[in-house]
């Protein structure tokens, strides 16, 4: 080891036959980021997609993250070679791209994220300069340190499922249940019957590839369904959602026994 935070250990975990367990990041406030990393995960989904948040807002959580020993794990808006590259230097231990549909794509999303020779990553791994970690042993340690994941969310994608999965170089395959229900006519709902035989039909598949398969869900319940079922990196809703729905409960028995 370079040193005691350095390479993260999320890679090992990944390889190991147990679950890793991550939550999403609420907010990009270092106080927030502190509370959700001290809960105990594996890994955190920070998500670019969706959010208004840049780099420039994250980059503190990254380095809180990989202090902490958790692996901030950042999906970036699209597959995009620039983006890609400056996630990984800003400190995101791992990559999630979004609407990989074709094995063109799926090689893309690897060349922008290895190094060579197994991709063209441009070298200047700038969070090194925050932990003092030379560039040098990044540049060594990054093709078997950092997570690629690729996002399966539509028919197309799994039309070609089977040649996506042939391609080498990304460790990660999660399945995007919302999305893909709505490229099959299910408006988002998670538990559209065509999705959920999908979510089924994909594990020996994954198993096959020897790559590691995940989800998200906002309900522990699915969670645990799905991870029974093969889902090793789930994702297991955010700490507001799953806080306020405490607290909601809290109120409401307050009220009742209290008026």
């Amino acid at each position: 080891m370079v040193n005691s935070i350095y390479p993260s250990d999320f890679r090992n975990k990944l390889e190991g036959q147990g679950v890793v367990l991550g939550t999403g990041m609420p907010a990009p406030m270092p106080h927030i980021a502190a509370q959700t990393y001290a809960a105990g995960p594996d890994w955190v989904w920070i998500d670019t997609e969706h959010t208004p948040w840049g780099l420039e807002t994250i980059y503190p959580i990254l380095i809180q993250g990989r202090l902490s020993k958790v692996a901030p794990i950042v999906r970036v808006p699209w597959n995009e070679p620039g983006i890609i590259k400056r996630t990984y230097d800003a400190g995101a231990v791992g990559v999630m791209i979004p609407q990989i549909d074709t094995p063109n794509e799926a090689a893309d999303a690897v060349s922008a994220s290895k190094y060579p020779p197994l991709g063209s990553r441009g070298i200047a791994p700038w969070f090194g300069n925050i932990l003092d970690i030379s560039s040098a042993d990044i540049v060594m340690n990054a093709n078997s340190e950092t997570v690629l994941a690729l996002q399966m969310e539509s028919a197309e994608a799994w039309e070609q499922v089977d040649e996506i999965l042939k391609i080498p170089g990304f460790e990660v395959m999660i399945v995007g249940p919302a999305d893909l229900s709505a490229s099959y006519g299910g408006h988002g709902d998670v538990h559209f019957g065509k999705v959920e035989q999908i979510m089924t039909d994909i594990v020996p598949k994954i198993k096959k590839a020897g790559k590691v398969l995940g989800t998200t869900f906002a309900d522990p319940d699915d969670c645990r369904r799905w991870i029974k079922e093969g889902y090793r990196m789930m994702n297991v809703s955010t700490p507001m959602d799953l806080g306020t729905k405490t607290l909601t409960k809290i109120f409401r028995e307050l009220r009742e026994e209290f008026g």
